[in-house]
């Protein structure tokens, strides 16, 4: 072990107040490092490249604290004038893994659709309309953004499909399944019928703020958690729900506009993640006790 590591868990502790249980989580990190790459202190851009080896299997936490502490350490050697050079640059990095989209459940979404229709069985615009959204959301898959800026000029006449505008401005058909072209068409003859858009407001369409908000306004209404429930949430329903009901994967990434299949593949870890959440509540064994 080298003294410079002593000399900077001991600034690190006098001048940053960092507690003996941070000091040895340190200490285990920087030694850690030197066991591989020989005087830490000296080490080069290419003996901290040795590191990426090392720590293959690392989780991505512990992976970006390991890097913390040596790039918290050659800063120190830094301003201590002890090295005139910052190697950190070539630690490795922990890849942000992409957090996996919330999901309702096919009985969230039944509880959902059922209050909507529910209140839209009078005919009353802001029922129907809501209806209208709702059914494009999780039938279409539409982006927030996508649906509330359509134009009227974009509601099939006879051809089952939308034409919408996404991301980048690239124009993609979405199917339109029959439930949404119901509300749809019920919607209509209720809007005013001056707007170049579908759902329009007073200055122009609805936003995407005041859709975030009647949907969260119908989950408190139909008993369901508010915080579960969004515009993306129910895109992200669609998508799960077609993949686990045997979808291909190239048609729901054409279906949701991604540039990028890679994208589109975050659905297969959604949809392993309920099997397995599944084998562990219905499998035959799985309230079997393992104690005895």
């Amino acid at each position: 072990m080298t003294a410079a590591i002593d000399d900077f868990l001991a600034m690190m502790a006098a001048e940053r107040g960092a507690a003996q249980n941070t000091l040895a989580a340190y200490r285990r990190d920087l030694e850690g490092a030197e066991a591989i790459t020989g005087d830490l202190a000296a080490a080069s851009k290419s003996d901290l490249a040795q590191l990426a080896f090392a720590w293959t299997d690392l989780a991505p936490s512990t992976l970006a604290r390991k890097s913390s502490a040596l790039r918290q350490f050659f800063g120190f050697l830094l301003d201590e004038g002890l090295r005139d050079d910052d190697p950190s640059a070539a630690l490795p990095q922990a890849k942000a893994r992409r957090p996996l989209p919330k999901i309702l459940s096919h009985a969230e979404i039944g509880r959902l659709f059922a209050r909507a229709e529910d209140e839209a069985a009078g005919d009353r615009p802001a029922a129907v309309r809501m209806l209208a959204l709702l059914e494009l959301l999780y039938g279409s898959g539409l982006r927030a953004t996508e649906l509330v800026s359509l134009p009227f000029a974009a509601v099939p006449h006879d051809a089952p499909f939308l034409t919408v505008t996404g991301k980048g401005g690239q124009a993609r058909m979405v199917p339109v399944s029959h439930r949404a072209k119901q509300a749809v068409g019920r919607w209509l003859p209720l809007r005013d019928g001056k707007s170049r858009w579908l759902f329009p407001s007073r200055s122009a369409h609805l936003t995407r703020i005041r859709l975030y908000q009647m949907l969260k306004e119908l989950a408190v209404r139909a008993d369901l958690d508010p915080a579960k429930l969004s515009p993306h949430v129910l895109r992200h329903a669609f998508a799960t729900h077609l993949l686990e009901g045997g979808a291909d994967l190239r048609v729901l990434q054409t279906m949701l506009g991604h540039a990028d299949i890679a994208t589109t593949q975050i659905y297969t870890h959604v949809d392993s993640a309920r099997l397995v959440s599944l084998v562990n509540e219905r499998h035959p064994l799985a309230e079997r006790d393992t104690s005895d």
